[in-house]
């Protein structure tokens, strides 16, 4: 493939023309015209079709539009690390969105890892719905999405899910609630309680309705909280029962003050790592699906056995 080429078809692509693009590059409209037809040839496929006055892309056409944005963006980013560069050292930027339906203590957890590179890492995170930041990524803004659920089918996004894991939920109170009512035996105890509910439209949320119903309990919804945060403050003041990550128990009581009801593994949090690259090579990203997939969201039993592998 002759790059050259793909960067004319890329100017084409953006400004909608040859001519705008011959303007923009300085060439002949029949230098560009016959340039992008070598491409075509050597693809094999057509990119563009006529579309009234102007071109359009076809599906393949669309489909190299993606790869040649991260092909010439990789490039703008290879010559910003090379300027100045060994006088300044390789300072690594990690762009990262967590979705705000992930509990901050696990979006913590997960990030962490990339700090502990031996190179310098410069982290820079933003926190917003799930959509945006996914605007973001294809933008090349971002290198990673942090979710609670894979990309959704009406987002057209060309980015890839990788699963980093998952967990039960355990249900906590604090201790002003811990009436005789509340010392009952799980779930039975949650039935009429006062309960701190995740957002309705939200993975986890979706998945503790069901459950709820489907164990014939009827907790008193007091709020519904899109931030897991402040689900936990409220939680914390006394004002209902609500849920966090199984994994977390420990640090939530320990952290908040607050005593384990119980849990259930039948109400699944999922947790998703979202790239632009199908197989990840960026340090950050390996470093973070790897803690999380071998420590994070490894059952206590599995966690042990590692830990005893390698004492030994």
């Amino acid at each position: 493939m002759n790059y050259k080429h793909l960067h004319y078809f890329l100017q084409v692509a953006k400004l909608g023309g040859v001519l705008r693009a011959s303007e923009q590059l300085h060439l002949s409209p029949q230098t560009i015209s016959g340039q992008i037809q070598l491409l075509e040839e050597a693809l094999g496929t057509a990119l563009f079709i006529r579309s009234g006055r102007g071109l359009a892309l076809t599906d393949a056409g669309r489909m190299v539009l993606g790869y040649a944005e991260s092909i010439f963006s990789i490039g703008a980013e290879l010559e910003e690390v090379l300027r100045g560069y060994p006088d300044k050292g390789r300072l690594l930027e990690f762009r990262v969105g967590v979705a705000d339906a992930v509990p901050k203590t696990i979006a913590c957890r997960l990030i962490e890892p990339a700090s502990r590179l031996p190179e310098p890492v410069r982290i820079v995170c933003r926190e917003w719905k799930l959509d945006m930041l996914l605007g973001e990524l294809a933008l090349h803004r971002l290198d990673l999405v942090i979710a609670d659920a894979p990309i959704p089918s009406a987002v057209s996004v060309r980015a890839f899910n990788h699963r980093l894991g998952s967990c039960g939920v355990s249900f906590f109170a604090a201790p002003s609630l811990l009436t005789p009512a509340q010392a009952a035996s799980f779930p039975h105890c949650l039935d009429g309680a006062p309960m701190i509910m995740p957002a309705e439209e939200s993975a986890v949320g979706k998945r503790l309705r069901s459950w709820l119903g489907a164990q014939s309990l009827h907790p008193r919804v007091v709020a519904e909280c899109d931030d897991s945060a402040l689900a936990k403050e409220l939680g914390r003041r006394g004002m209902g029962v609500f849920v966090g990550p199984t994994v977390l128990q420990r640090d939530i009581e320990k952290q908040l003050g607050v005593r384990a009801l119980g849990a259930t593994p039948d109400v699944v949090e999922e947790f998703f790592a979202i790239s632009i690259e199908r197989r990840i090579t960026h340090p950050c990203v390996t470093a973070i699906t790897e803690a999380a997939r071998n420590q994070l969201f490894v059952e206590p039993a599995r966690r042990r056995t590692k830990a005893t592998r390698q004492t030994a």
